[in-house]
């Protein structure tokens, strides 16, 4: 099972994927307005979820506006690639720099780096993250290969993708990595960190980034 917030000024993804045995995890976490977290919190109480990682699909502050909630209610901190925990690290500059905002609370450290060909368990599921710099230096994918889903962050929209003119951005490496995502089969349903659900098959018929 997998639900879709959709969150802040930026409408950004966030999604939390359970299986039969109600452990679950959350990804990218990019709440901002109070409403928004409650939303979140809320749909896994009232589903008597049981949270084990929070993932981020890549360290920009848009997808983790959220993230101290989250370590507050259910003590959970960060899990990124070790090229984005320097943006973890620098939440409030980032919403300086990014967004003339100050940011208010407590923000969690980074819980944890992940190793290379890591796979992320939980319940009956398994994640294996896929590297796919680009967007940004330490930019992953979570592939559920059993359930024919990928979780794209900011590498793969609908008909397009991710920026590549921030802070280790680069359209070089973000080729490089859609060549990578153009080997998973067709059908594999591609939730993005911006945007609708889209499929592999989709993107290599539409988008003109995507060439297997």
């Amino acid at each position: 099972m997998i639900k879709r917030f959709i969150c802040n000024m930026l409408q950004e993804n966030c999604y939390v994927m359970h299986d039969e045995t109600k452990e679950c995890v959350i990804i990218d976490c990019g709440a901002y307005y109070p409403e928004e977290r409650q939303a979140i919190v809320e749909y896994i109480r009232d589903n008597e979820l049981k949270p084990k990682y929070l993932l981020a699909t890549h360290g920009h502050l848009d997808h983790h506006f959220g993230i101290d909630t989250i370590d507050k209610e259910f003590g959970l901190k960060p899990c990124v690639a070790e090229a984005d925990k320097k943006f973890m690290e620098t939440l409030p500059e980032q919403a300086a720099d990014m967004f003339g905002m100050r940011l208010e609370g407590d923000y969690p450290p980074v819980g944890h780096v992940f190793e290379e060909n890591e796979v992320i368990r939980f319940g009956n599921t398994q994640l294996d993250i896929i590297e796919t710099p680009g967007h940004s230096r330490g930019s992953v994918c979570f592939y559920c290969a059993k359930e024919h889903v990928l979780f794209a962050g900011d590498t793969l929209f609908r008909g397009s993708i991710g920026r590549t003119d921030l802070d280790g951005g680069s359209m070089m490496q973000i080729i490089q990595s859609l060549r990578q995502l153009a080997q998973l089969p067709d059908e594999t349903i591609v939730y993005s960190g911006h945007g609708p659900e889209t499929t592999i098959g989709n993107e290599l018929a539409h988008n003109p980034y995507m060439d297997r």
